[in-house]
């Protein structure tokens, strides 16, 4: 993967696919990398240019110090920029799809749809068992190992039998974040907040939920639905958060479906 120089911090990138049509960027989750569309480049390869990159603090990009959900869709608009990539098909899971909102918002001319996966405007936790997870995921990142965090993660992302390998390469790749940096990402999080300014959005926009989401509620991705003119919510049955990877299928040809609608 080669490095461009986006403000202040060498991010991390690959490409794949043909030089030339319409570009679908991926980005992916909290603690995750580029490595996490494994399921999604092959296919959507096939007919388009695919931009994958470890988001600041991910991965093999740099972090220098606090940044914000803006900060980091600043990072995307410059790279879509460089790599004369613009506009491009927007793709987000959870903290990939608040970068891809705020991208939207700062960056208009840069995209050309928005496919917003498992995330929100605003961060609210589902109910009380939301709320208690948020707590024991803090407990673990202050007073336990990465590893601790990391299984407990993973058991929330994949939590059936048959997901074992799911599971463990969840637990693995979580597992090499520092804390300091997941930190990072948690504050920008926590911070994030544009629920008064979605309705700005004027890209086609696709909002698909996992049923079995218990990171982020289903009210967020409907607000989303409401909230953004024209924009379609897609519910994806005996999914939860990582809907990219335990209903890959579905997922690959609802976007796709959806993307080449507007490739014109």
């Amino acid at each position: 993967m080669p490095f461009v120089h986006v403000n202040g911090i060498h991010l991390h990138y690959e490409e794949q696919g043909p030089s030339r049509g319409p570009a679908v960027i991926l980005l992916h989750g909290l603690g995750s990398s580029a490595d996490d569309w494994a399921l999604q480049v092959p296919t959507f390869a096939e007919g388009h240019r695919v931009i994958t990159l470890d988001m600041r603090a991910h991965g093999q990009s740099e972090s220098n110090g606090q940044f914000s959900i803006a900060t980091m869709a600043d990072d995307v608009g410059e790279l879509l920029a460089r790599l004369d990539a613009a506009p491009a098909h927007v793709v987000g899971l959870s903290l990939g799809g608040c970068t891809a909102l705020a991208l939207a918002l700062r960056h208009p001319a840069r995209v050309r749809t928005l496919t917003i996966v498992n995330s929100f405007a605003r961060f609210r936790p589902g109910g009380w068992a939301g709320f208690r997870r948020g707590l024991k995921r803090a407990y673990l990142l202050g007073f336990r190992p990465m590893s601790d965090l990391a299984a407990f993660v993973a058991e929330g992302l994949f939590p059936k039998p048959e997901q074992r390998p799911l599971y463990e390469a969840a637990i693995a790749s979580l597992s090499r974040n520092a804390k300091r940096t997941y930190w990072q990402s948690i504050r920008a999080i926590r911070f994030f907040d544009i629920e008064k300014q979605v309705s700005a959005i004027r890209c086609p926009t696709l909002v698909i939920a996992g049923d079995r989401d218990t990171t982020v509620p289903l009210a967020s991705k409907e607000f989303l639905r409401r909230a953004i003119p024209g924009a379609r919510l897609f519910v994806v049955p005996d999914s939860g958060h990582a809907t990219p990877y335990d209903q890959s299928e579905v997922f690959n040809r609802e976007v796709l479906g959806f993307v080449s609608t507007h490739n014109a």
